[in-house]
């Protein structure tokens, strides 16, 4: 059940920005040919580099929140609820490090993408 609603929100995701990405794609608006008002790219990059910040110090927190959590219920657990502890380690880890990557990600993926269209 979990697998099934995990997999219908993947895919309701990637239909929303499929959706998104070809409405953009038909609107008849050249690439660089458009001049009119609204947000500049610096403006846009200043904003997204607050977002990515403030989740990645939200997202920094909260790991080492699950970190001390996790050692206490490891110190104090018995030996069937250390082997419990030790399963939920590895995902934890990798979480954790995709969280303190974050910032370094976002910024490589936008500088792919700024560069793809120069």
């Amino acid at each position: 059940m979990k697998k099934t609603v995990k997999i219908l929100v993947v895919a309701m995701i990637l239909l929303i920005a499929l959706t998104a990405t070809v409405n953009a794609a038909s609107s008849g608006v050249a690439p660089g040919s458009y001049t009119g008002g609204g947000a500049s790219v610096d403006s846009i990059n200043n904003v997204g580099n607050q977002i990515i910040q403030i989740v990645s110090t939200i997202g920094s927190i909260a790991s080492v929140i699950v970190l001390v959590v996790l050692g206490l219920k490891y110190m104090m657990g018995s030996a069937e609820e250390k082997a419990e502890y030790k399963k939920t380690l590895l995902p934890y880890i990798i979480g954790a490090a995709f969280v303190f990557a974050a910032s370094t990600i976002a910024t490589i993926v936008f500088n792919f993408t700024t560069n793809l269209g120069a």
